[in-house]
């Protein structure tokens, strides 16, 4: 059996994300920067969440530990939990990240357009965290 592009990338390069939320630390393993389709394994800490943003051409979430939230603009707070996959279209307003007292990890997949996975809008105010 012949192995294609098969690539190792290693427990260690974490780094924080870029433009974190001033609520709490994120860290972000993104081995794929480069190509047009990407994932990152994301791990925030109790508190931590991104800004609003959208994605060009959508989202993927699949939760991999812990206890997190996630809402779309005009929508409720949303519980997510290991297991499972949250999509966002499009354009689509939303946040995510880990509930005020257990940290979550998940592996996000998007696509890039004209060199960007996301637009990060405004941060998230804390009355919006906790609604």
């Amino acid at each position: 059996m012949q192995r294609l592009g098969l690539r190792h990338d290693r427990p260690g390069g974490l780094r924080p994300l870029d433009n974190p939320d001033p609520a709490g630390g994120c860290l972000v393993h993104w081995p794929g920067q480069h190509q047009q389709t990407g994932g990152a394994r994301l791990t925030f800490a109790p508190g931590a969440r991104t800004a609003w943003q959208t994605h060009p051409l959508g989202q993927t979430l699949i939760v991999t530990a812990g206890l997190g939230w996630v809402q779309r603009e005009g929508g409720a707070v949303k519980e997510i939990r290991p297991g499972d996959v949250v999509w966002f279209e499009a354009g689509e307003r939303h946040w995510h990240g880990a509930t005020t007292t257990t940290g979550i990890s998940h592996i996000a997949i998007q696509e890039k357009r004209d060199g960007s996975p996301v637009d990060r809008i405004e941060h998230v105010t804390d009355a919006q965290y906790r609604a």
